[in-house]
């Protein structure tokens, strides 16, 4: 088992307000923001962990929430000077940082880039004034057409952004101007996907009603064809990039690389090669919890032999070119005969590609991929 590329996640878990769908770790403000005991904690989150990394470089960062934009721009660029004074940061380094279009949040925006952000993900989800109150957002569409063009003038030159499709009662012609909206602001990723009801969400405990099944599929088809024709290649189930702007921090999930967590309710992987085990790690998911540092670790627990299969199909199944089987190998320590009798019998269903050097779904695989991933159980 070899030591893969390893990348930093960090929570940031508050919000102004829960949307009604969003199973994420994330708490609405009540109070002034504890900016300062909060980036101690990471800090101190960040040192507990360098034990199990011994200097091995990170390669990309996501700060990511809850609402990371709410902190000011003076904490970010403490953060992420923080990291970079505990561990090996690499000069090139991928920094991600998810940002409401808010009016307020924009006015923070040449900070975050001051502060060594250089990507910037912009939660707009729809371009509908009466679908973003139907989610709970508080900005709204112009406020979202701002965002885009202050983050440009700023200087971003990497836009994520994140856009929902399969909303409320919205019809074909809703999600594609939704779509066409986001293709024409010029972002360079978007990662495009369908709302799910989530258990624990205001949204399961009141569903709203949603576009039926084969509505929710010429959505998926038309719009694949769009993004298409745009020059946005599809490289995840639900992320399209133009070409060389993918999401260098996803792939490396995806890919199961390594990634330390830190932050209330972060988790993280971390392999230990000498040992041939796999480590996950988790933070107790409540700030004030997180901030003790006595409360701070949700617990730990090595992946099992006999999960690890499933654990890197999960992640790798969602790649639309696949991994080369001998990653399998490299980044589980297993070997492939162990999963050949399930890979052929994916390609008999249609499930995978027929191809010996290669673990790629076919378009079928990717439209079944429960069904796909079940046969690694």
């Amino acid at each position: 088992m070899l030591l893969p590329p390893l990348s930093l996640y960090i929570h940031i878990p508050w919000c102004v307000r829960k949307c009604p769908y969003c199973d994420f770790n994330s708490h609405a403000v009540r109070d002034e923001l504890p900016e300062a005991d909060y980036a101690a904690a990471l800090m101190a989150d960040l040192e507990a962990e360098l034990a199990d990394v011994q200097g091995r470089e990170i390669g990309t960062v996501f700060i990511g929430g809850g609402t990371p934009s709410l902190f000011s721009a003076n904490a970010i660029g403490k953060i992420i000077e923080g990291v970079a004074a505990r561990t090996p940061l690499a000069p090139d380094a991928e920094i991600t940082m998810e940002a409401n279009p808010g009016t307020f949040e924009q006015a923070r925006f040449a900070g975050f880039r001051e502060a060594g952000v250089n990507r910037l993900s912009v939660g707009i989800q729809s371009f509908s004034d009466e679908q973003l109150r139907a989610l709970g957002r508080i900005h709204s569409a112009d406020e979202a057409y701002r965002a885009v063009a202050s983050a440009r003038a700023i200087g971003f030159d990497n836009i994520n952004l994140d856009l929902m499709h399969g909303l409320p009662q919205q019809d074909l012609a809703g999600a594609m101007h939704d779509l066409e909206t986001a293709i024409g602001l010029q972002p360079e990723h978007l990662s495009w996907y369908q709302l799910t009801i989530e258990p624990n969400t205001e949204f399961n405990a009141r569903p709203p009603t949603l576009p039926v099944d084969e509505l929710l599929w010429d959505i998926q088809e038309q719009g694949q064809q769009r993004l298409a024709q745009h020059g946005f290649r599809q490289y995840e189930v639900s992320a399209y990039a133009r070409a060389g702007r993918e999401a260098a921090h996803n792939l490396n999930y995806w890919r199961f690389g390594d990634y330390i967590g830190i932050g209330a309710g972060a988790h993280g992987k971390l392999t230990r090669a000498g040992e041939n085990s796999i480590l996950r790690r988790w933070k107790q998911r409540q700030p004030a919890a997180y901030m003790d540092p006595t409360r701070r670790l949700g617990g730990e627990s090595l992946i099992e032999q006999d999960e690890l299969a499933f654990e890197f199909m999960l992640n790798a199944l969602r790649l639309v070119e696949g991994v080369p089987v001998a990653l399998f190998t490299e980044r589980t320590g297993l070997a492939p005969d162990g999963i050949h009798s399930r890979i052929e019998s994916a390609v008999r269903k249609g499930l995978l590609e027929a191809d010996v050097h290669l673990i790629r779904p076919t378009s079928q695989g990717r439209l079944f991929l429960n069904n796909l991933l079940e046969m690694f159980l």
